[in-house]
């Protein structure tokens, strides 16, 4: 068929250096250039006649039909250019994102196509750190993907905001690794979770002797970071006191150990991230406006999982990958689980829904999790087990027991209970049960004092 393709047509899509493919009326792909041919290991006899949505994203229909921004459904309404982000699959089958650049392409013979140029944005296994990834193939999501690869390819800093959970620290590594200095150090700090006395030392280290009981020299983050990237999480936390000294090292670049005189310098690109709303408080004089505009070069906000909910079957099925039970076969969700969980807000967001998830498998049977497992945070537990008919009239059914004999257990107890599990099943090894609750191993150290289970 594509001999049929009129000659200028053809000639047109080859002067395109990123793959290029026309499609008709019908969603038949009528042409393709050599670069799409390359880029995806086809050859055109591959790809003409076959309908774009099987050809690009495996489906059985037009990618509008499954929720996605569709060019030729505007391309072919309003005659109009069009840019959005879509799930390709590549030359191995993998999932990818790109950006769909649509144009209105009228033949020889009068009718009409769409053009579109497939520009890759990312591999989705790149949106990761320490084994965990963004996961998602919804507009809003992809949007945000391509932005933030975007901003990584500059050295402004950047500013993520968002709600709280939404996967900040994520963005931030997955900005570093786009980034020139992704062969660098990453550093992150969590501002809200150091003290006004000790942020300073945190941030640019000491000298022997800076204070009582100091024996050696300490470097900072930033020193430590030269070169690299460095993420201030919760930036909005910074005491008013300190944010003059913060802004001075990233208008200047140089600094001081505490207790030193010799004056330090350090390359490093700042990402940080909030979920607070910095500019209402530079203007109620809470947060100083000129540190705002001096973190906040390149502003991203991160959309909430309730923004994106065709995304959480998919997240879901990635987190329970992640978290192993005794035996090693992994749970499943039942359909009315996923209905649940897609009608629910999570204003925790992804941490939220992991967290949930957690709590589902360490109370589910047959690795099977219903919809009866599935706690959010402020509702009560009512799983489906054999009740008698006199508990059934009780007034307290809603606190029946994870087993009939036992008694109720609060949400903390059930954690306990999974991480101790975990830390039998694995030999006590931290680093493993970590990777598994998709938490760092600093966290599970917290986790482990606080249950008491520091010794499991």
């Amino acid at each position: 068929m594509s001999d049929e393709l009129e000659p200028a047509l053809q000639s047109l899509i080859e002067t395109h250096e990123y793959p290029f493919v026309l499609i008709d009326a019908q969603y038949r792909i009528v042409g393709a250039n050599r670069a799409y041919c390359k880029n995806y290991g086809v050859q055109k006899t591959d790809v003409i006649g076959h309908f774009c949505y099987q050809v690009s994203h495996r489906s059985s229909v037009p990618c509008h039909q499954n929720g996605e921004d569709c060019p030729h459904q505007t391309v072919f309404r309003t005659a109009a250019t069009c840019d959005v982000i879509h799930t390709h699959f590549d030359v191995r089958h993998r999932p990818e994102y790109v950006r769909i650049k649509g144009y209105p392409i009228v033949g020889d013979k009068g009718l009409q196509y769409l053009g579109e140029a497939v520009i890759t944005v990312t591999d989705p296994e790149e949106i990761s750190c320490d084994g965990l990834r963004m996961v998602g193939s919804s507009p809003v999501f992809l949007h945000c993907v391509e932005h933030l690869s975007r901003a990584a390819e500059s050295e402004a800093s950047i500013l993520l905001t968002g709600e709280s959970g939404v996967g900040k620290e994520l963005a931030a590594q997955y900005i570093h690794k786009r980034s020139s200095r992704h062969d660098k150090a990453f550093l992150a700090i969590n501002c809200a979770a150091i003290s006004e006395t000790m942020f300073e030392d945190e941030l640019f280290g000491h000298e022997r002797g800076a204070f009582t009981g100091c024996i050696g020299r300490k470097q900072g983050l930033f020193e430590l970071a030269d070169g690299g990237t460095l993420f201030l999480d919760e930036v909005g936390e910074i005491p008013l006191s300190l944010q003059a000294k913060l802004l001075r090292v990233l208008e200047s670049g140089e600094f001081r150990r505490v207790g030193g005189v010799e004056t330090l310098r350090a390359n490093v690109r700042i990402v940080a991230a909030t979920n607070r709303h910095l500019l209402e408080l530079a203007t109620a004089g809470r947060y100083r406006a000129d540190l705002y505009y001096r973190i906040a070069s390149i502003d991203l906000r991160l959309p909430s999982l309730r923004e994106r909910r065709a995304d959480i079957p998919a997240l879901a099925e990635v987190i329970l990958k992640r978290i192993t039970v005794p035996g090693g076969q992994r749970c499943e969700l039942t359909d009315a689980a996923i209905r649940k969980l897609m009608l629910y807000d999570f204003p925790g967001n992804v941490r939220e829904l992991r967290n949930t998830l957690i709590k589902a498998v360490a109370l589910c049977r047959h690795h099977l999790i219903d919809e009866e497992y599935i706690v959010f945070a402020q509702g009560a537990m009512s799983p489906a087990l054999p009740v008698s008919p006199a508990s059934a009239s009780s007034a307290s059914m809603t606190q029946l027991a994870v087993t009939e004999a036992a008694p109720a257990q609060s949400m903390a107890e059930m954690e306990a209970g999974y991480i101790a599990r975990l830390l039998r099943s694995h030999g006590g090894h931290r680093r493993r049960v970590a990777d598994i609750l998709g938490i760092s191993e600093r966290t599970l150290y917290r986790k482990l004092k606080h249950y008491n289970l520091a010794e499991g």
